[in-house]
């Protein structure tokens, strides 16, 4: 019998990160990359190695986290969508699901990324979607902030925001977009750009926030920015704010 030639897909996959220990396999814990890998298993009979376009730490979420895969199954994008979402749990769901060239790869081909940071800027913690939000109780000054988020545009050196332990060959990152909005109490802030170094985000919303409170100005920022200092820049937002909006491609 003659062995099925192997095929190349890519997925969108949607997951709510509160009840799992980031997106990449670990010996213990819960993640979202095994979990994704154990479904194709059952439905492959094979065992299948899911590729992320990035890791997403514990805690974060994702609308548009993309990941690819290869097997030698005959069974196409359609059927993967649907038997996938039949067997995954209900905190993560495959959005789209694509054949691709064989030279695809989920990682290696990302042109860019955009993240959505949520703060929710009120006196009173949220009952509901507490696990979405940054709850910030005093009030911040939200032009401040969205003046300092202007001076992460273009390319620069994010050594200053990069977290310690995931070392890099240069932490020079190119920045496409970098906004605040007000919505209410509501705040977000939109960030893309052709990669983004370990925490990087967490760590420019929590400096963000810093202005925010009157505690650093925008010249304070850029000279932050500038020194490539990480002790000198505002602390780690927490995780469950942000969310991997969607990665592009060519």
């Amino acid at each position: 019998m003659e062995e099925a030639q192997q095929q190349t897909f890519k997925l969108v996959i949607e997951y709510d990160g509160s009840g799992f220990h980031g997106w990449q396999r670990q010996k213990k814990d819960r993640t979202v990359q095994e979990t994704i890998e154990q479904a194709l298993a059952a439905m492959t009979r094979e065992k299948v190695t899911v590729i992320g376009s990035g890791r997403t730490d514990a805690g974060v979420h994702a609308l548009g986290q993309t990941a690819g895969f290869k097997t030698r199954s005959r069974l196409d994008a359609r059927v993967f969508l649907s038997g996938l979402n039949s067997l995954l749990p209900g905190d993560v769901v495959v959005r789209a699901c694509e054949q691709m060239p064989d030279t695809f790869h989920a990682r290696f081909d990302v042109i860019s990324k955009r993240y959505r940071y949520h703060i929710l800027n009120r006196p009173i913690a949220p009952a509901i979607g507490r696990q979405f939000v940054w709850h910030i109780r005093k009030p911040l000054d939200t032009p401040a902030m969205a003046e300092a988020a202007g001076i992460f545009l273009g390319p620069h050196d994010f050594k200053a925001f990069e977290g310690t332990g995931s070392p890099r060959d240069h932490s020079v990152r190119t920045v496409t977009d970098s906004t605040i909005k007000e919505t209410g109490s509501n705040l977000t802030y939109d960030v893309e750009a052709d990669g983004f170094l370990r925490f990087m985000v967490r760590n420019i919303v929590g400096t963000l926030v810093e202005v925010g409170l009157g505690k650093l100005d925008t010249p304070t920022v850029r000279a932050i920015l500038q020194s490539k200092d990480r002790s000198r820049a505002g602390a780690t937002a927490p995780p469950q704010g942000l969310f991997l909006m969607d990665v592009a491609y060519e």
